[in-house]
């Protein structure tokens, strides 16, 4: 009975210990290592974003992260920035009781209980002290952390609520929010690890739709940015089933943003269907199918083309190919569009009438006479009623986009799943206050040009070779 007793001491004992460092267990599903080693080009980022469906862990992987870089203990695996001294670490949340009911319970244990101090991510033995928010029941201010160097980190907690000015004056070598920060938050952020050269991380659900902080990571990722997505079908233990049990319990158009983690838009999405019903897996075009490239022209903003293929005897559209590049000379875009078949119609909007300072001609003269693009002779235009001329049936976009909707809602408009760089607009093309963001939509204008522009679309001609006689007649 002794045995057993001692057997079962040891085992409590055990159970305390893993509850208690919680670090050392930590084995990260696969988003959660690409987040936490994150590159940009050859070197780990500076600035890495976590966008992801609810529940999957990502405040939980951020938490982590905190607790390595405050003690310094890293685990053998490790491949992320490392600190070899202590720390000064900042953690934001949208309100101070959000900052302590899950950043703070994530790091610390629950905070209606004292006893359970040590049972969050932060091991127990390496927690000094712990200071009280003002105001705020059970909420720190900030905690001091034993670092595996002989000196101490500091972690303190903010709340976006409490405004830019309570993240001014700070210095700080890591920072996390938990939840994406307004503009204003983030720069003091960015801020505080200018002189530490410090790094960064955001980990959220993006709930408040396109904001600029999303903009920037999702569209204009900079040097030293990262963006690391992640969906319920990410996370082991969102199984199939329960998968499908929470797709039924959440209204209809905040499904992709809970499950996917693509911001949320509602009744913003000029496109307001669901993204599995227009993906396809890609496949070789038959032959017999016409096809079509419409381009958007641009520099500081990319150039952009789109491939269409349209089946005509069920009358659907299947973009297979794009092609965006910013800041890039037109022998480079040409080349791209040339590739990719010069027989094929090119399309493009009234701003390729615009001359170029250097030559005096016209864009779409130079893509036509220097660089051999099969650009039409006119610019677009939507197709003209019956009975009335080309070219009168106006550049209208609406028009175009319900066209492109009732094919979307009809099943008869789909786009290759490998189509990354359109996916991406896709998703973030919307309107505010009815009217449609012209920002970072240069695929989608493509895409317009191109469905709008069946009526020019063609077969490539093969011509066929025949062997000339021995007597000499000429070949066909």
């Amino acid at each position: 009975m002794s045995d057993l007793n001692t057997v079962l001491e040891l085992l409590d004992e055990l159970d305390t210990y893993k509850n208690t460092n919680k670090l050392e267990y930590y084995d990260p599903y696969k988003y959660q290592r690409e987040f936490h080693f994150a590159k940009s080009g050859d070197a780990l980022a500076t600035q890495r974003a976590l966008m992801a469906a609810n529940q999957v862990g990502k405040t939980f992987s951020g938490a982590m992260e905190a607790a390595m870089h405050l003690t310094g203990k890293y685990p053998e695996w490790w491949e992320g920035h490392r600190f070899d001294k202590p720390v000064e670490m900042l953690v934001g949340s949208n309100t101070n009781e959000t900052a302590r009911d899950i950043c703070q319970r994530e790091m610390f244990g629950d905070p209606a209980d004292d006893k359970s101090l040590g049972t969050g991510t932060v091991p127990k033995d390496d927690i000094i002290t712990t200071i009280r928010k003002p105001g705020v029941p059970n909420a720190f201010e900030s905690a001091i952390i034993k670092h595996i160097s002989g000196g101490h980190s500091k972690v303190s907690f903010r709340a976006y609520e409490q405004g830019p000015k309570k993240f001014m004056g700070l210095r700080i070598h890591f920072g996390w929010c938990d939840e994406e920060p307004p503009l204003e938050i983030w720069s003091q952020f960015l801020r505080a690890t200018f002189s530490t050269h410090g790094i960064l991380a955001i980990t959220f659900t993006p709930e408040e739709g396109v904001t600029e902080v999303v903009h920037g990571f999702v569209n204009d990722l900079k040097p030293g940015q990262a963006l690391i997505r992640a969906a319920w079908e990410d996370a082991a233990h969102m199984t199939p089933s329960k998968i499908k049990e929470k797709l039924e319990q959440v209204p209809a158009h905040e499904r992709e943003m809970r499950s996917k983690g693509i911001p949320l838009m509602g009744s913003g999405l000029v496109f307001p269907v669901v993204e599995d019903e227009i993906t396809v897996s890609p496949f070789e075009i038959p032959r017999h199918w016409p096809r079509i490239c419409g381009v958007d022209f641009g520099w500081d903003h990319p150039f952009a083309a789109l491939w269409l293929a349209w089946d005509r005897d069920a009358d659907t559209l299947y973009i297979y190919d794009c092609y965006r590049e910013r800041k890039a000379l037109m022998a480079v875009h040409s080349q791209a569009v040339n590739h990719r078949g010069k027989w094929i119609p090119v399309v493009w909007p009234h701003d390729g009438l615009v001359h170029d300072k250097k030559s005096g001609k016209p864009l779409r003269d130079i893509y036509v006479d220097e660089f051999g693009v099969n650009m039409r002779r006119d610019c677009f235009s939507n197709p003209p009623s019956p009975g009335l001329k080309e070219g009168s049936g106006g550049a209208g976009v609406e028009v175009g986009i319900q066209e492109i909707i009732n094919r979307m809602e009809t099943g008869r408009f789909k786009v290759f799943s490998n189509l990354n760089e359109w996916f991406e607009e896709f998703r973030m093309y919307h309107r505010q206050d009815g009217k449609i963001v012209k920002l970072h939509d240069d695929l989608m204008s493509a895409t317009r040009y191109a469905a709008m522009s069946l009526r020019f679309a063609m077969t490539e001609t093969v011509r066929a070779r025949r062997t000339a006689p021995k007597s000499g007649l000429r070949n066909w």
